[in-house]
């Protein structure tokens, strides 16, 4: 029997599952798809999305959202299809449109109206006024140095502004100056490694351990194709099993028993990751 993985128990005891929230997200997707693909702007599943291509075909079971990558030559175009042609049940963040927004996390949200989710995140709380709606987030590929030295560098450059930027947030002080000098040190360090054969998203989410940060080839990475999801077509990696094994290790993909194909993800450490609270049919938790 599968699992449902309940991600809350409303007072009058109705269950919201993982399933429940991934056709949420789905729609958001299905959005981002037509609108990117209306303005021919290149997009990809990445992260556990891609994985989830592999081993589902769709969404990992326990999988409670979907990342995107949009490379940065194409990043104004993608903001730009979005103002002009996204419909208006969903709504994006981003420093750009909202200087609020916190760059240290993925580089935009893309939400969905009449919705709400609480992320497990206690110390980058959403600031934006325009909502906490469900989301799927979008980060910035670039270009980085085929030489670790010279990226680590740069990343521990944002690394150290990273402590000071979540103090200055967490007693409500917009640190506009800090945020708008990460993203310069990142459009600039990728402009210098234009031609470097590797990519990652943007070192201006400083997160991964010291020298862990997913760095790609990029004829693993582009072009990006289609590949099958939940019953439709959606863009990821051009050498999809390639780039995932790279990221989550050679015994992530679905194994052979000899009778039927299993994930060798441990039981244990299957469970979504995001949610702490959510309402797929309001824009405020239930009290």
């Amino acid at each position: 029997m599968e699992e449902k993985y309940v991600l809350k128990t409303t007072k009058d005891g109705k269950e919201i599952t993982v399933r429940d929230l991934q056709l949420s997200i789905l729609e958001i997707m299905d959005e981002i798809h037509r609108v990117c693909v209306k303005n021919d702007v290149p997009y990809a599943l990445i992260a556990g999305s891609a994985l989830g291509i592999c081993n589902y075909q769709g969404f990992i079971p326990w999988d409670d959202d979907i990342d995107v990558c949009v490379e940065r030559k194409d990043w104004k175009r993608f903001i730009e299809a979005l103002e002009k042609d996204m419909d208006k049940k969903f709504y994006f963040q981003c420093f750009e449109n909202d200087k609020k927004y916190n760059i240290l996390i993925p580089s935009m949200k893309i939400r969905k109206r009449g919705t709400y989710i609480e992320e497990v995140n206690t110390l980058l709380k959403n600031r934006c006024n325009s909502g906490n709606g469900v989301f799927v987030d979008v980060v910035i590929y670039d270009s980085v140095s085929d030489n670790k030295w010279i990226d680590e560098w740069n990343r521990l450059k944002i690394r150290l502004l990273m402590p000071i930027m979540v103090l200055l947030d967490n007693i409500h002080i917009n640190p506009v100056f800090l945020k708008k000098w990460v993203l310069h040190i990142s459009e600039r360090y990728a402009k210098r490694c234009e031609n470097s054969t590797l990519t990652s998203q943007t070192i201006a989410i400083p997160w991964e351990k010291f020298f862990k940060e997913p760095k790609f080839p990029k004829t693993d990475v582009y072009p990006f194709k289609l590949y099958d999801f939940e019953g439709r077509k959606y863009y990821s990696y051009n050498n999809v099993e390639n780039v995932v094994t790279a990221w989550y290790g050679p015994n992530c993909l679905k194994k052979w028993d000899g009778e039927k194909w299993y994930d060798p993800l441990p039981k244990e450490k299957r469970h979504p990751k995001h949610a702490v609270d959510l309402n797929l049919e309001g824009e405020e938790p239930e009290k």
